[in-house]
């Protein structure tokens, strides 16, 4: 019985998930040099003591994961006008508990968008962005350590609005990086996106 109960050691399998993300954040950090420091915030609160970093009851901040969702031919990206902060961004949410990032990008990118056959493309990020998130009701002000990972659509574009967007919208990925009035990190996602591809 001992054995068994060792597969299944809730702070075991805890341990191997912050241990691939600070892999994750590490080699982030060596692929995208002129974001080093952001990476060292994130693996800052990662090692950090206190609350857990991936419950949103950490007011002082805590982690997110969110989509950078690409049209199957990689020309453009399914942007929410988010209910709560109206703007245009990434699809994305709270990990909740979750400890692996890129299944929270996923499933957020699955609840949001209402569409089949969505795939992570890999199990690293694409980007990282640190973002205050304004006061709402009884939820003060606190900071968003916001994980991005590139996910794939399939053939059928054909999405579906949920509560949490007052819509969605296929947008051009070259559009979005000349829109100088867009959110300066989809512009930077855009603008990385469009460098890898050529």
């Amino acid at each position: 019985m001992a054995a068994w109960s060792d597969r299944w050691d809730v702070p075991a399998v805890m341990y191997e998930h912050d241990g691939s993300l600070r892999d994750a954040l590490q080699d982030y950090a060596r692929r995208v040099p002129e974001h080093a420091e952001v990476a060292a915030g994130f693996l800052g609160l990662l090692d950090g003591q206190g609350a857990d970093p991936f419950q949103r009851s950490r007011l002082d901040g805590h982690f997110t994961g969110s989509a950078w969702l690409v049209s199957a031919d990689g020309r453009r990206a399914l942007l929410t006008h988010h209910r709560k902060l109206g703007r245009w961004l990434q699809l994305g949410g709270h990990a909740d508990g979750e400890r692996d990032l890129a299944a929270v990008a996923l499933r957020e990118a699955q609840e949001e968008s209402g569409l089949p056959g969505l795939s992570l493309q890999a199990p690293v990020p694409f980007d990282l962005d640190r973002h205050w998130i304004p006061e709402r009701g009884d939820v003060p002000g606190h900071w968003h350590y916001d994980v991005r990972y590139v996910v794939r659509a399939g053939a059928d574009e054909r999405f579906l609005v949920s509560e949490e967007s007052l819509d969605l919208a296929w947008r051009e990925i070259d559009a979005i990086a000349a829109d100088a009035q867009a959110d300066a990190s989809l512009r930077r996602m855009a603008l990385r996106w469009l460098a890898h591809a050529r």
